[in-house]
Protein backbone atom coordinates (compact mmCIF):
# COMPACT_ATOMS: atom_id res chain seq x y z
CA UNK A 1 0.00 0.00 0.00
CA UNK A 2 1.75 3.16 -1.25
CA UNK A 3 0.82 6.57 0.14
CA UNK A 4 0.60 9.57 -2.19
CA UNK A 5 0.91 13.00 -0.54
CA UNK A 6 -0.95 15.93 -2.06
CA UNK A 7 -0.30 19.45 -0.72
CA UNK A 8 -2.86 22.25 -1.05
CA UNK A 9 -2.40 25.99 -0.68
CA UNK A 10 -4.46 28.89 -1.95
CA UNK A 11 -4.94 32.64 -2.19
CA UNK A 12 -1.28 33.64 -2.28
CA UNK A 13 -2.20 37.23 -3.26
CA UNK A 14 1.48 37.61 -4.09
CA UNK A 15 2.76 40.80 -2.40
CA UNK A 16 3.72 43.56 -2.73
CA UNK A 17 1.27 45.27 -5.06
CA UNK A 18 3.04 47.16 -7.88
CA UNK A 19 2.24 50.83 -8.26
CA UNK A 20 -0.63 50.98 -10.76
CA UNK A 21 -0.91 53.34 -13.68
CA UNK A 22 -3.68 55.89 -13.32
CA UNK A 23 -5.56 54.37 -16.24
CA UNK A 24 -5.57 50.98 -14.52
CA UNK A 25 -7.49 52.38 -11.57
CA UNK A 26 -10.60 53.13 -13.59
CA UNK A 27 -13.64 51.09 -12.64
CA UNK A 28 -13.54 48.31 -10.06
CA UNK A 29 -9.80 48.47 -9.44
CA UNK A 30 -9.98 51.81 -7.62
CA UNK A 31 -11.99 50.18 -4.83
CA UNK A 32 -9.57 47.27 -4.61
CA UNK A 33 -6.60 49.63 -4.58
CA UNK A 34 -8.07 51.67 -1.71
CA UNK A 35 -8.71 48.45 0.21
CA UNK A 36 -5.12 47.33 -0.39
CA UNK A 37 -3.55 50.62 0.73
CA UNK A 38 -5.75 50.94 3.80
CA UNK A 39 -5.77 47.35 5.01
CA UNK A 40 -4.69 44.40 2.88
CA UNK A 41 -1.05 45.47 2.47
CA UNK A 42 -0.58 44.81 6.20
CA UNK A 43 -2.23 41.38 6.06
CA UNK A 44 -0.56 39.84 2.99
CA UNK A 45 3.20 39.64 3.55
CA UNK A 46 5.91 38.19 1.35
CA UNK A 47 7.89 36.89 4.34
CA UNK A 48 4.87 34.85 5.43
CA UNK A 49 4.35 33.45 1.92
CA UNK A 50 8.03 32.57 1.51
CA UNK A 51 8.17 30.80 4.88
CA UNK A 52 5.03 28.80 4.14
CA UNK A 53 6.30 27.62 0.75
CA UNK A 54 9.68 26.68 2.25
CA UNK A 55 7.97 24.59 4.91
CA UNK A 56 5.69 22.94 2.33
CA UNK A 57 8.60 21.98 0.10
CA UNK A 58 10.40 20.59 3.14
CA UNK A 59 7.53 18.09 3.52
CA UNK A 60 8.34 16.75 0.02
CA UNK A 61 4.79 16.21 -1.23
CA UNK A 62 4.27 14.17 -4.37
CA UNK A 63 2.13 16.91 -5.92
CA UNK A 64 0.85 20.41 -5.09
CA UNK A 65 -2.56 21.97 -5.78
CA UNK A 66 -2.96 25.76 -5.87
CA UNK A 67 -6.57 26.96 -5.96
CA UNK A 68 -6.35 30.51 -7.25
CA UNK A 69 -5.96 34.16 -6.39
CA UNK A 70 -2.29 34.49 -7.24
CA UNK A 71 -2.68 38.22 -7.90
CA UNK A 72 -4.58 41.04 -6.20
CA UNK A 73 -5.98 43.53 -8.72
CA UNK A 74 -4.77 41.73 -11.87
CA UNK A 75 -2.57 44.68 -12.80
CA UNK A 76 -0.34 43.98 -15.79
CA UNK A 77 2.75 44.30 -13.59
CA UNK A 78 1.50 41.66 -11.13
CA UNK A 79 1.68 38.71 -13.51
CA UNK A 80 5.44 38.30 -13.91
CA UNK A 81 6.09 38.23 -10.12
CA UNK A 82 3.18 35.83 -9.66
CA UNK A 83 4.61 33.56 -12.37
CA UNK A 84 8.03 33.66 -10.69
CA UNK A 85 6.42 32.78 -7.36
CA UNK A 86 4.54 29.82 -8.83
CA UNK A 87 7.73 28.54 -10.45
CA UNK A 88 9.34 28.67 -7.00
CA UNK A 89 6.58 26.36 -5.76
CA UNK A 90 7.21 23.82 -8.50
CA UNK A 91 7.16 22.98 -12.19
CA UNK A 92 3.93 22.45 -14.17
CA UNK A 93 4.23 18.67 -13.93
CA UNK A 94 4.39 18.99 -10.13
CA UNK A 95 1.82 21.77 -9.56
CA UNK A 96 -1.85 22.00 -10.62
CA UNK A 97 -3.48 25.44 -10.73
CA UNK A 98 -7.00 26.82 -11.06
CA UNK A 99 -7.79 30.56 -11.19
CA UNK A 100 -9.59 32.64 -8.58
CA UNK A 101 -11.80 35.70 -8.74
CA UNK A 102 -8.88 38.10 -8.23
CA UNK A 103 -7.14 36.48 -11.20
CA UNK A 104 -10.19 37.50 -13.26
CA UNK A 105 -10.59 40.91 -11.63
CA UNK A 106 -11.36 42.59 -14.96
CA UNK A 107 -12.19 41.37 -18.47
CA UNK A 108 -8.63 41.85 -19.74
CA UNK A 109 -7.22 39.80 -16.85
CA UNK A 110 -8.82 36.52 -17.95
CA UNK A 111 -6.80 36.03 -21.19
CA UNK A 112 -3.64 37.41 -19.53
CA UNK A 113 -3.90 34.86 -16.74
CA UNK A 114 -4.43 32.07 -19.28
CA UNK A 115 -1.36 33.14 -21.26
CA UNK A 116 0.82 33.49 -18.18
CA UNK A 117 -0.15 30.27 -16.39
CA UNK A 118 -1.56 28.06 -19.13
CA UNK A 119 1.05 25.32 -18.70
CA UNK A 120 -0.05 24.90 -15.05
CA UNK A 121 -3.70 24.49 -16.10
CA UNK A 122 -3.46 22.00 -18.95
CA UNK A 123 -4.86 18.48 -18.94
CA UNK A 124 -2.97 15.38 -19.93
CA UNK A 125 -4.29 15.68 -23.49
CA UNK A 126 -2.46 19.02 -23.81
CA UNK A 127 -5.35 21.25 -24.83
CA UNK A 128 -6.28 24.30 -22.72
CA UNK A 129 -9.68 24.75 -21.12
CA UNK A 130 -11.78 23.65 -18.17
CA UNK A 131 -12.41 21.20 -16.75
CA UNK A 132 -8.98 19.70 -17.21
CA UNK A 133 -7.87 16.23 -16.14
CA UNK A 134 -4.40 15.39 -14.86
CA UNK A 135 -3.46 11.89 -13.75
CA UNK A 136 -0.76 12.00 -11.10
CA UNK A 137 0.06 8.72 -9.40
CA UNK A 138 -3.25 7.31 -8.10
CA UNK A 139 -5.01 10.69 -8.43
CA UNK A 140 -7.30 12.12 -11.06
CA UNK A 141 -6.94 15.88 -10.53
CA UNK A 142 -9.88 17.74 -12.06
CA UNK A 143 -9.46 21.50 -12.42
CA UNK A 144 -12.48 23.80 -12.67
CA UNK A 145 -12.61 27.55 -13.25
CA UNK A 146 -15.08 29.69 -11.33
CA UNK A 147 -13.14 32.86 -12.20
CA UNK A 148 -15.33 35.48 -13.88
CA UNK A 149 -15.19 39.28 -13.76
CA UNK A 150 -17.81 40.72 -11.42
CA UNK A 151 -19.30 44.08 -10.53
CA UNK A 152 -17.83 46.23 -7.72
CA UNK A 153 -18.38 44.81 -4.23
CA UNK A 154 -19.00 41.34 -5.70
CA UNK A 155 -16.72 38.29 -5.59
CA UNK A 156 -19.00 35.57 -6.92
CA UNK A 157 -17.91 32.67 -9.08
CA UNK A 158 -19.65 30.84 -11.92
CA UNK A 159 -18.92 27.59 -13.75
CA UNK A 160 -21.48 27.81 -16.55
CA UNK A 161 -23.44 25.09 -18.32
CA UNK A 162 -20.69 24.13 -20.78
CA UNK A 163 -18.19 23.45 -18.01
CA UNK A 164 -20.73 21.57 -15.91
CA UNK A 165 -21.74 19.40 -18.87
CA UNK A 166 -18.09 18.65 -19.63
CA UNK A 167 -17.49 17.76 -15.97
CA UNK A 168 -20.50 15.43 -16.04
CA UNK A 169 -19.04 13.59 -19.04
CA UNK A 170 -15.55 13.50 -17.56
CA UNK A 171 -16.69 12.01 -14.26
CA UNK A 172 -18.78 9.48 -16.16
CA UNK A 173 -15.73 8.42 -18.15
CA UNK A 174 -13.73 8.07 -14.93
CA UNK A 175 -16.31 5.92 -13.17
CA UNK A 176 -14.58 2.64 -14.03
CA UNK A 177 -11.03 3.85 -13.29
CA UNK A 178 -9.49 3.07 -9.92
CA UNK A 179 -8.37 6.65 -9.37
CA UNK A 180 -8.85 8.97 -6.41
CA UNK A 181 -10.79 11.88 -7.91
CA UNK A 182 -9.81 15.28 -6.49
CA UNK A 183 -11.77 18.35 -7.58
CA UNK A 184 -9.88 21.67 -7.58
CA UNK A 185 -12.04 24.79 -7.45
CA UNK A 186 -11.56 28.31 -6.09
CA UNK A 187 -15.00 29.11 -4.68
CA UNK A 188 -16.46 26.92 -1.94
CA UNK A 189 -19.67 25.09 -2.76
CA UNK A 190 -21.38 26.75 0.19
CA UNK A 191 -20.84 30.33 1.36
CA UNK A 192 -22.30 32.43 4.16
CA UNK A 193 -22.02 35.55 2.02
CA UNK A 194 -24.19 36.08 -1.05
CA UNK A 195 -21.60 38.36 -2.66
CA UNK A 196 -18.94 35.61 -2.45
CA UNK A 197 -21.01 32.59 -3.45
CA UNK A 198 -20.67 30.12 -6.30
CA UNK A 199 -23.75 31.04 -8.31
CA UNK A 200 -24.34 27.57 -9.80
CA UNK A 201 -23.31 25.52 -6.79
CA UNK A 202 -26.59 23.59 -6.81
CA UNK A 203 -25.99 22.45 -10.40
CA UNK A 204 -22.47 21.31 -9.46
CA UNK A 205 -23.82 19.42 -6.46
CA UNK A 206 -26.25 17.56 -8.73
CA UNK A 207 -23.31 16.38 -10.87
CA UNK A 208 -21.37 15.33 -7.78
CA UNK A 209 -24.37 13.52 -6.34
CA UNK A 210 -24.63 11.55 -9.59
CA UNK A 211 -20.96 10.65 -10.08
CA UNK A 212 -19.08 11.52 -6.89
CA UNK A 213 -15.47 12.47 -6.22
CA UNK A 214 -13.30 11.55 -3.25
CA UNK A 215 -12.13 15.04 -2.28
CA UNK A 216 -12.85 18.72 -3.06
CA UNK A 217 -10.20 21.41 -2.44
CA UNK A 218 -10.97 25.15 -2.52
CA UNK A 219 -9.86 28.57 -1.28
CA UNK A 220 -11.56 31.99 -1.47
CA UNK A 221 -12.80 32.45 2.12
CA UNK A 222 -9.30 32.55 3.71
CA UNK A 223 -10.34 30.24 6.56
CA UNK A 224 -9.92 26.65 7.68
CA UNK A 225 -13.03 24.88 6.47
CA UNK A 226 -14.44 21.36 6.25
CA UNK A 227 -17.84 20.84 4.62
CA UNK A 228 -19.53 17.65 3.50
CA UNK A 229 -21.61 17.07 0.37
CA UNK A 230 -23.69 14.16 -0.77
CA UNK A 231 -22.22 11.70 -3.26
CA UNK A 232 -23.63 8.52 -4.80
CA UNK A 233 -22.13 6.25 -2.14
CA UNK A 234 -21.36 8.51 0.82
CA UNK A 235 -20.38 12.01 1.84
CA UNK A 236 -17.68 13.99 0.03
CA UNK A 237 -15.30 16.18 2.10
CA UNK A 238 -14.67 19.71 0.81
CA UNK A 239 -11.64 21.36 2.42
CA UNK A 240 -10.77 25.06 2.44
CA UNK A 241 -7.54 26.69 3.54
CA UNK A 242 -6.49 30.20 4.69
CA UNK A 243 -4.59 32.62 2.48
CA UNK A 244 -1.00 31.48 2.01
CA UNK A 245 0.38 34.99 2.64
CA UNK A 246 -1.73 36.31 5.49
CA UNK A 247 -1.07 37.14 9.10
CA UNK A 248 -3.86 36.61 11.62
CA UNK A 249 -5.91 39.81 11.57
CA UNK A 250 -8.57 39.12 14.19
CA UNK A 251 -11.08 38.05 11.54
CA UNK A 252 -9.24 35.32 9.65
CA UNK A 253 -6.44 32.94 10.65
CA UNK A 254 -2.78 33.14 9.71
CA UNK A 255 -1.36 31.39 6.67
CA UNK A 256 -1.57 27.61 6.50
CA UNK A 257 -1.61 24.75 4.02
CA UNK A 258 -2.90 21.19 3.99
CA UNK A 259 -1.25 17.84 3.33
CA UNK A 260 -3.38 14.87 2.28
CA UNK A 261 -1.98 11.36 2.64
CA UNK A 262 -3.96 9.25 0.17
CA UNK A 263 -3.79 5.48 -0.21
CA UNK A 264 -5.97 2.65 -1.44
CA UNK A 265 -6.80 -0.41 0.64
CA UNK A 266 -8.84 -3.02 -1.19
CA UNK A 267 -11.75 -1.28 -2.88
CA UNK A 268 -11.63 1.85 -0.72
CA UNK A 269 -9.64 5.08 -0.64
CA UNK A 270 -8.27 6.43 2.61
CA UNK A 271 -7.30 10.07 3.11
CA UNK A 272 -5.75 11.68 6.19
CA UNK A 273 -5.36 15.46 6.47
CA UNK A 274 -2.53 17.32 8.21
CA UNK A 275 -2.78 21.10 8.63
CA UNK A 276 0.48 23.04 8.89
CA UNK A 277 0.70 26.78 9.43
CA UNK A 278 1.51 29.66 11.73
CA UNK A 279 -1.43 29.22 14.09
CA UNK A 280 -1.16 31.57 17.07
CA UNK A 281 2.64 31.48 17.17
CA UNK A 282 5.45 32.87 15.07
CA UNK A 283 6.73 29.67 13.49
CA UNK A 284 5.13 27.09 11.26
CA UNK A 285 4.07 23.86 12.92
CA UNK A 286 1.47 21.12 12.74
CA UNK A 287 -1.92 22.50 13.75
CA UNK A 288 -4.30 19.60 13.29
CA UNK A 289 -4.78 16.07 12.00
CA UNK A 290 -7.99 14.50 10.73
CA UNK A 291 -9.11 11.34 8.93
CA UNK A 292 -11.45 12.30 6.08
CA UNK A 293 -12.21 9.02 4.30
Amino acid sequence: MTTFTLAHLSDAHVPPLPQPDLAELLGKRILGYLNWTRNRHRIHQSTVLDALVADLKGQRPDHIAVTGDLVNLALAAEFAPARAWLESVGTPDHVSLVPGNHDAYTNDAVPRFARTFGDYMRGDHGAPGFPYLQRRGPLALIGLSTAVPTAPFMATGTLGKAQLDALDRMLGDLSAAQLCRVLLIHHPLRSKHKYKRLTDSEALQIVLKRHGVELILHGHDHIHSTMWFEGPSGRIPAIGVPSASSIADGHRPAAAYNLFAIERAGDRWHCAQTVRGFGDGTGIHELQKAVLI
